[in-house]
């Protein structure tokens, strides 16, 4: 830290030094002619690189990365957000006022660029430089050259330096960006709506978290940042917005995992005439979409095992996960108290009010959920952990809904929507006492969504994607703080 100082002490003093021989260390931008990226592409094939006669001199600009002095000359190499380009200046060719000026040039500095276009012995692509100019002056060093920045706290707190200097972090958000807009070209190619819905609620529904929460002073209202927009988005079916999705933040106040973070990003949708089977399938086109896009395939390593995407995915009831892959005594499926007892074994939390479906759940959890590698569905959930979903005809304690599973990890939840105005407002004063006994992430009850129902929702279905999780699968991320640009972090002071 003393050294980072006296560093950042060395170049405030340059910086006065330039202001004081008439030079800007912030001046006006001028106007480049080729961003990195486009100048690679034009020139970087050519045996001998010509600039056109109606653009003689190539102008760009980006920030020292790399400088290798050799008396009366320089190479180096300058860095946009598109792609890096070696320079090189000569003492004879610029004249000695600019070249001693570019030794004075911090790594980390914005530089404008002049010159012509050649390549070197070993094939390089490069700028000659004819004219420089300072664009904004780098007050403290970035990272070492051969080390980076590898401290992982540090990379989350200073993302705008692990950007920089990580190229697998810049890969990895080059990924992410284009998985949401090729999703969303994919939900607006099937006649879907996007919509949006909002943040603030005030009334947290949709799903089973502990909100957080703010309020609203000119109204003197108590508001919730979301924890889902179901609620609002079925509103619009109801509506007659037969098809519709957003690509939303979440807010879930829990813990911080690997696999969690407060705030999350999903995508949600709902399809009216469709049954989950519909989304299933749905979802299987998308993966392999996405797949054949950003990996070329259907198959690939994540954290060191195979995963296949080839569809059609495993399907598995959730009953039948619990004897199959979590080995229990099928005789505890039908037993409230062993499940309990069982459940609490496996070191979950459970109230004296909860029952036997959520006792199950958190068995599945433990048992289940982490020995899930290759994609499956998993249907059939217990009635009591979702409150949302239409009850199964052969079975009234099941649900129709399913949540798919990759690599131990829950990536999507679906099902049919619950439509009866009765049924649903029992289940959320089942879920408000449930929150009375103590359970901070039970529902309310919305009133007013009660009433939307009772305008008449058709037959409808509804799925939600983690993108988070998801861009974690393609790109190879264990953490899922990997994927998020400024994850949650305890402030340093």
């Amino acid at each position: 830290m003393e050294e980072e100082n006296q560093l950042r002490q060395q170049r405030l003093k340059k910086a006065e030094e330039l202001r004081l021989s008439g030079i800007d260390p912030y001046p006006s931008f001028n106007r480049i002619s080729h961003k990195i990226i486009e100048i690679l592409e034009l020139f970087g094939s050519l045996e001998e690189p010509k600039v056109g006669a109606d653009q003689s001199v190539i102008r760009t600009a980006g920030r020292l990365m790399t400088l290798r002095d050799f008396g009366k000359s320089l190479f180096f190499h300058i860095q946009d957000g598109t792609g890096r380009l070696q320079g090189y200046i000569k003492k004879d060719l610029v004249g000695a006022d600019q070249f001693t000026l570019f030794k004075k040039i911090d790594l980390g500095d914005f530089l404008g660029l002049e010159g012509t276009l050649f390549k070197t012995k070993t094939g390089e692509l490069t700028l000659l430089i004819q004219h420089f100019h300072l664009l904004a002056k780098s007050l403290r060093p970035l990272p070492e050259k051969f080390h980076g920045l590898t401290d992982v706290e540090q990379r989350y707190r200073q993302r705008y330096l692990d950007l920089l200097v990580n190229s697998k972090v810049r890969d990895i958000f080059q990924i992410r960006s284009r998985m949401i807009s090729m999703i969303r070209n994919f939900m607006i190619e099937r006649g879907f709506w996007e919509v949006e819905t909002p943040m603030m609620q005030p009334i947290p529904g949709g799903a089973t978290a502990k909100p957080f929460e703010t309020f609203h002073n000119a109204l003197g209202l108590p508001l919730f940042l979301r924890i889902a927009p179901e609620l609002y988005l079925k509103r619009l079916v109801i509506g007659g917005m037969d098809k519709v999705f957003e690509i939303n933040r979440n807010f879930r106040n829990e813990g911080i995992s690997i696999q969690h973070n407060p705030e999350f990003t999903m995508i949600e949708f709902y399809q009216a005439y469709a049954t989950y089977e519909d989304l299933i399938q749905l979802t299987e086109e998308l993966f392999s979409h996405l797949a054949v896009k950003l990996k070329g395939g259907l198959t690939w390593s994540y954290q060191g095992e195979t995963v296949d995407l080839t569809p059609p995915w495993r399907r598995l009831p959730f009953m039948q996960s619990l004897v199959e892959v979590g080995e229990i005594d099928p005789s505890i499926l039908d037993d409230p108290q062993r499940a309990v007892n069982l459940a609490r074994s496996l070191g979950a939390d459970l109230r004296s009010t909860d029952g036997l479906g959520k006792a199950l759940t958190k068995i599945f959890e433990q048992l289940v959920e982490p020995k899930l590698r290759q994609p499956t569905f998993v249907t059939g959930y217990p009635l009591e952990v979702s409150p949302l979903a239409k009850r199964n005809k052969e079975n009234p304690e099941l649900t129709d809904r399913f949540e798919l599973f990759i690599c131990g990890r829950e990536i999507a939840n679906g099902f049919n929507e619950l439509n009866d105005p009765l049924d649903q407002k029992e289940r959320f004063m089942h879920q408000m006492k449930a929150k009375e006994a103590g359970d901070e992430e039970a529902q309310d009850i919305d009133w007013d969504y009660i009433l939307a129902l009772e305008y008449g929702l058709p037959p409808t279905a509804g799925e939600g994607i983690g993108i988070d999780r998801l861009v974690m699968l393609f790109t190879d991320a264990l953490s899922i703080r990997e994927v998020i640009l400024f994850p949650l972090l305890k402030p340093e002071r």
